[in-house]
């Protein structure tokens, strides 16, 4: 097992590396080894964040037992996922992997090609292509002027590079059956055959959109044979109970016809309110106070741009914001609105204040309770029309 294999563990090399190491994963799932907790927090973060990516720092780590529990963390969490039978976390999952993943492309196509050369934990662009098989369906694209066609191939005498731009061009032809099998109409129209350069059966794209459609070509590959039976591992199922049970609680699959779609902070549940007041003070939430209140934001029916500005004066970071709330409302996300008070009190968000547990299960119930019997409601955002700073 190396590096690549643990960074990269849909590659074919590192399914092989798992088969060639013979471990047996009921054991390691039995004796609660390392890998065992990272495959939670790798689909926990992956439903509640997007990202797979450890908490604790990027990967590789330091050791070889690093490389070994990140690597075998992949194959538990798709266990996790498969336990777990919903179609919208596995959607969730997969997305989330081929994000991290791409995430990483992007810093190993950023490595100089030097450094690149003497490591293993790299990847190029030709090495991503071959793994998909699209390494005849892709080549850079030979019609565009000299001397533009490579992110770096200008030279001080203005003459191109061409070494430079065959090795890191702008854009790239794509054979049209891989383009269609791998981008979809529904991300824009500027992704629709018609509205493309198309010649000699190869369409026109630039490093990004082929960077997009890899993505893609990822998230296919690891959602691929979700969910799964685990036939005679039923061992495995029942040592992973607990993890299952917690992840089925924070999630908690319920769904809503409406919104409320007005923003009232003084009909704010406690645990939100709660929530909010911390990070006025500049008091860092976790990631399960992040969601939980991101959740709930989106949930009584803010956009993105009104999250921002609502928590514009806290010390939630705009971006990240913008991240977690466009990752909520989007297809994948809108499955799950926010965490139960019960889960919420596992997480020792919720303390069911003058027993609000009582009126509602969960905080967007409790707030539309709350907003249904409440005799005048202001909207935060008609103050916000008032004062002209609604965007255009």
């Amino acid at each position: 097992m190396d590096a690549l294999d643990a960074k990269y563990p849909f590659f074919a090399s590192a399914r092989e590396a798992v088969a060639e190491a013979a471990v047996s994963l009921p054991e390691l799932v039995a004796a609660d080894a390392p890998a065992v907790e990272r495959a939670r927090e790798r689909v926990e973060r992956a439903l509640l964040e997007g990202t797979v990516a450890a908490e604790s720092g990027d990967f590789p780590g330091e050791s070889a037992a690093d490389t070994q529990a990140e690597l075998l963390s992949y194959p538990i969490a798709r266990i996790l996922v498969s336990l777990l039978d919903s179609e919208p976390a596995i959607e969730k999952y997969a997305a989330a992997e081929a994000a991290t993943a791409m995430e990483r492309v992007r810093r190993d196509l950023e490595t100089d090609d030097e450094l690149r050369s003497v490591s293993s934990a790299t990847v190029g662009l030709d090495d991503l292509l071959a793994e998909f098989d699209l390494a005849d369906a892709v080549r850079p694209d030979a019609t565009a002027p000299a001397g533009v066609r490579g992110a770096g191939s200008g030279t001080a005498g203005g003459a191109s590079s061409t070494t430079g731009a065959d090795r890191d061009p702008d854009h790239y032809r794509i054979d049209v059956g891989p383009y269609l099998r791998l981008t979809s109409p529904e991300w824009g129209d500027s992704w629709r055959l018609v509205n493309r350069a198309l010649a000699d059966g190869a369409v026109r794209v630039s490093r990004e959109e082929l960077l997009a459609a890899l993505e893609a070509a990822v998230e296919a590959r690891v959602a691929e044979g979700l969910p799964f039976e685990l036939g005679a591992d039923e061992e495995i199922a029942a040592a992973l109970e607990s993890r299952v049970a917690d992840l089925r609680r924070l999630l908690s699959e319920r769904t809503y016809a409406e919104p409320p779609d007005v923003v009232a902070p003084a009909l704010f549940p406690p645990c939100m309110t709660n929530l909010i007041e911390k990070a006025d003070r500049d008091a860092a939430l976790s990631a399960a106070e992040s969601f939980a209140l991101m959740a709930f934001l989106v949930g009584i029916g803010m956009t993105p741009d009104e999250v921002v500005a609502f928590c514009a004066d806290t010390s939630l970071d705009a971006e990240g914001i913008r991240y977690q709330t466009e990752y909520l409302t989007d297809d994948r996300g809108t499955q799950y609105p926010p965490p139960t008070c019960e889960t919420l009190a596992n997480y020792g968000i919720c303390h069911n204040e003058d027993d609000h547990m009582q009126v509602a299960a969960d905080p967007l119930s409790y707030y539309e309770k709350r907003v249904a019997a409440a005799d005048d409601v202001t909207d935060w955002r008609d103050g916000r029309e008032a004062d002209g700073s609604e965007e255009d």
